[in-house]
């Protein structure tokens, strides 16, 4: 984690997406812009938490890590998202761990700050109760995802958002790796059941093995397989 300073980039991100308006008060004199780069954690589960931030650029990966030491996929973060709403309101630890997949700017206000002018603030409260509302909803929709739906559809939504853009003289394409013995506990499955899969979809022509990685071929029908699963 990094603390940037430009004020400049700052209000560029507030004004994008009307964070002074979710206030009844100025609270901008509390706020500061972060940078997690690509790998890092923005909080991990059941650990203290310092800042509720407002995801305003990146992308991020939301898991849970079960009693039994292995990792269940909930969902991907994009802007725009209040992170450490729970925290805030039930001053208890972090609930998930979430994780950059690319460099991700936060916008952060300390807890001690928010808990001080903004427990109080009836129409910030009101913007909480969506946003835990949202969540709530999504947690379920996701839990029925992996339950019911095939692994080579959840693969898909997940390489087309963890996946790289690439450009290429033809147009764009995705790029996907990583630790395949991790995502297939991410996706709650076993390391044989999705190399079977990354098979199927590389004899289907929506992916190419190249090295230690994989290429999306056709990015029209991983995104017809993938639909809004994860979102």
């Amino acid at each position: 984690m990094k603390l940037i300073y430009d004020i400049y980039k700052m209000n560029q991100y507030i004004e994008k997406y009307k964070i002074h308006q979710l206030f009844s008060e100025d609270i901008k004199p509390f706020m500061e812009l972060f940078l997690f780069k690509s790998g890092e954690y923005i909080c991990k589960d059941n650990e203290e938490i310092s800042y509720i931030y407002f995801f305003v650029e990146g992308k991020a990966k939301v898991y849970i890590t079960l009693s039994n030491g292995k990792s269940l996929l909930l969902c991907f973060y994009q802007p725009f998202t209040i992170l450490g709403d729970i925290e805030l309101v039930e001053k208890k630890n972090a609930s998930s761990n979430i994780q950059a997949i690319e460099d991700v700017y936060c916008i952060g206000i300390s807890l001690e700050r928010a808990r001080e002018y903004l427990l109080n603030d009836s129409k910030f409260l009101r913007v909480i109760c969506t946003s835990l509302g949202k969540k709530l909803n999504r947690c379920s929709n996701n839990s029925s995802i992996n339950l019911l739906y095939p692994l080579k559809n959840r693969l898909a939504s997940y390489i087309l958002v963890a996946g790289k853009p690439i450009n290429h003289k033809d147009g764009r394409s995705i790029e996907f790796f990583g630790n395949l013995t991790e995502i297939a506990e991410l996706l709650g499955t076993s390391y044989r059941h999705l190399l079977r899969t990354l098979n199927e979809l590389s004899k289907m022509g929506v992916l190419e093995k190249k090295n230690s990685a994989y290429e999306v071929t056709d990015l029209k029908q991983l995104k017809k397989l993938a639909g809004d699963l994860y979102r």
